[in-house]
């Protein structure tokens, strides 16, 4: 059996780790390169900033100071205060898996219109999350000739506990966001899930859970096996570029998107007997200039309580058309 605790396989260990981690920095560098011009748009304002995207740039540029950081440790030829660096390192990067999160919860209240009842939720979920992340140093990291800064000691509860919150926080905001992109329109009989922007909100969505899902079942596995320092916290970062990247391209995708024509997501009509759509919505009926000498007034509900996806509270969604909105509840229309 292979003793992982040996000096020598820790040594191995020490190394794998080293080019992994600058691989990972390759990777990460690579992606954030080719997004920049998303971060240049909103600096110069033709990207209208709203404050959630705060927590987009907070995960992007903390996670890439991260790494930064894992490099310098690991790269430097002079000795160095090794435990102050990897103590940011793993405050950042374990934000950077917090803030992800973040991201995805504010699709999901712009998807149930900032339900009060629902954000109070996340809201308690957020700070559940977070008060594991800001436990404390949960590692050791000494200097090491000829090698660099060494992780000698890890406390894998934690960390374990932090990844097994996030798998679970993500779960649970997919199932929220699934039950009102699909289940309760399929209930109600309606095709709810049927635009363009419910198709990407719920598409985006289970691409971001199965990826960080993913990734943190590997961390997670990692560290409660603790076969030593080092192995239980190399699949860490991975798992924490994976989410970055998938929550950030979920933000800018939804910040992008532009609409072709009026998108609803119509909920079952309630006290309504039935809902009727007005196919000369929006323009001027002929019928109204001329007085009316009898005749049946009918009065018609045309999308009556669609539930609108309130995505003006999320950041910059751009509107390329100017058709008429369908907000009306009541038309009159009079039936000679």
């Amino acid at each position: 059996m292979v003793n992982w605790k040996s000096e020598e396989l820790i040594q191995m260990d020490s190394m794998i780790f080293l080019k992994f981690m600058h691989a990972l920095l390759g990777l990460y560098l690579w992606e954030f390169c080719i997004s920049l011009d998303f971060d240049w748009a909103v600096m110069r304002g033709k990207t209208r900033f709203r404050w959630p995207l705060i927590f987009y740039f907070a995960g992007r540029y903390l996670l890439l100071f991260a790494l930064i950081g894992i490099a310098i440790a690991l790269d430097t030829p002079s000795e160095i205060n090794c435990q102050a660096l990897y103590a940011f390192n793993q405050l950042a990067g374990n934000a950077a898996v917090g803030i992800a999160s973040i991201n995805l919860s504010f699709r999901t209240i712009a998807i149930w219109s900032q339900n009060i009842w629902l954000v109070i939720l996340l809201v308690l979920a957020i700070i559940g999350h977070w008060s594991l992340i800001l436990q404390g140093i949960l590692l050791t990291a000494v200097w090491r000739p000829n090698i660099g800064c060494t992780i000698t000691y890890s406390d894998t509860t934690i960390l374990a506990a932090t990844f097994i919150y996030s798998m679970c926080f993500d779960f649970v905001v997919l199932c929220l966001s699934a039950y009102k992109l699909a289940w309760m329109p399929m209930r109600s009989g309606t095709n709810g899930a049927s635009t363009r922007l419910s198709r990407m909100l719920f598409s985006d969505g289970l691409v971001f859970f199965f990826i960080a899902f993913g990734s943190n079942v590997i961390a997670t596995t990692m560290m409660v096996l603790d076969l030593n320092a080092i192995m239980s916290v190399i699949f860490n970062v991975p798992a924490a570029i994976a989410s970055t990247i998938v929550a950030s391209r979920v933000v800018r995708r939804l910040t992008n998107f532009k609409r072709s024509g009026p998108e609803m997501i119509s909920l079952p009509v309630e006290n309504s007997g039935a809902a009727f759509k007005n196919p000369n919505a929006g323009l001027p009926n002929p019928v109204d200039a001329a007085p009316s000498t009898a005749g049946i007034h009918v009065e018609m509900d045309t999308f009556a309580h669609a539930a609108n996806i309130d995505l003006e509270g999320y950041p910059g969604v751009r509107r390329t058309t100017s058709s008429p909105s369908y907000s009306e509840d009541h038309k009159p229309v009079q039936v000679v």
